[in-house]
């Protein structure tokens, strides 16, 4: 696998792990990077990164929109909808429009052509440039079943002229994580040393073998030997690339929105030396 174009997914089994925070500063030591927020319902790299020159794109879906005067209340629309989303109540075609998948179906199907499409916001993307870093970042509107829409929105982002993209995902392990990593090249898993450190763990290691993903495990607030995913690591033959130490600098760091490879040589020396593993490991 070459250097050019190459995507990495920065993963966690639950929020707060230092997923963003490998993410953020991964991009600001490479060389070039386009930086990916798929954590859509509650994006916080562009607090650390601080993009300049933001540009904004809504992103909508398509919603079903029943002309009740030339409906004829066959209700075809209704039974081939398979989410619910249409219902005939008191002679009239009723939309709910968070149960709607925007297939399209019930506008092809309908007999009189009294259902059109009107488009729907489901919430924004935002691009800007951080020094050498390409910044993008996605945000549900809240209330919005879905992200995914927006996710599959970010990845058209992705240029030839990128030579490596890292996708901060959602938490978790849900559909919108899986469609963060469907196309990348590796995966990186974000965990701490703890007992539920490694269910969570174990929950994200078990996505990307389903996906059959290459990855490793960077262990964050890294203690010492003795912990449990050292323990799961080597059980699972899974490596682990790194290990960072539990250092209240860091968190000084995070909480004044600060990157801890600017602000700290012993940090910028830690992930210079996680990019030269990460690096071996794509190619």
């Amino acid at each position: 696998m070459g250097e050019d174009n190459v995507k990495i997914a920065i993963l966690s089994g639950k929020g707060g792990t230092g997923k963003t925070f490998v993410s953020v500063n991964l991009a600001a030591i490479s060389k070039q990077a386009l930086y990916i927020d798929c954590d859509v319902e509650e994006p916080n790299g562009h607090l650390f990164l601080k993009p300049k020159k933001v540009q904004r794109e809504d992103v909508s879906l398509k919603i079903p929109f029943v002309d009740r005067t030339v409906c004829s209340g066959c209700r075809k629309c209704v039974d081939f909808c398979k989410f619910n989303a249409l219902a005939y109540i008191y002679n009239r075609v009723f939309v709910f429009e968070e149960l709607c998948h925007s297939c399209g179906g019930c506008s092809l199907l309908c007999p009189e052509k009294a259902i059109t499409e009107k488009d729907k916001k489901i919430g924004q993307i935002q691009s800007g440039i951080s020094d050498h870093v390409k910044v993008v970042t996605g945000i549900l509107n809240t209330g919005e079943a879905s992200g995914v829409p927006i996710i599959n929105k970010l990845f058209s982002y992705i240029t030839s002229d990128d030579q490596m993209t890292l996708i901060d995902c959602p938490p978790g392990s849900a559909c919108n994580v899986m469609d963060s990593i469907k196309d990348v090249d590796y995966c990186i898993l974000v965990t701490e040393p703890t007992l539920f450190g490694v269910h969570n763990l174990n929950m994200v290691y078990e996505l990307v073998k389903l996906f059959n993903k290459p990855h490793g495990v960077v262990l964050n607030k890294y203690i010492d030997e003795n912990n449990p995913v050292d323990e799961f690591c080597k059980e699972k033959k899974v490596k682990i690339l790194k290990k960072i130490p539990f250092d209240k600098e860091i968190g000084k760091i995070n909480s004044n929105g600060l990157i801890a490879v600017k602000e700290n040589r012993k940090f910028k020396a830690l992930f210079n030396d996680l990019y030269r593993i990460i690096t071996k490991e794509v190619n």
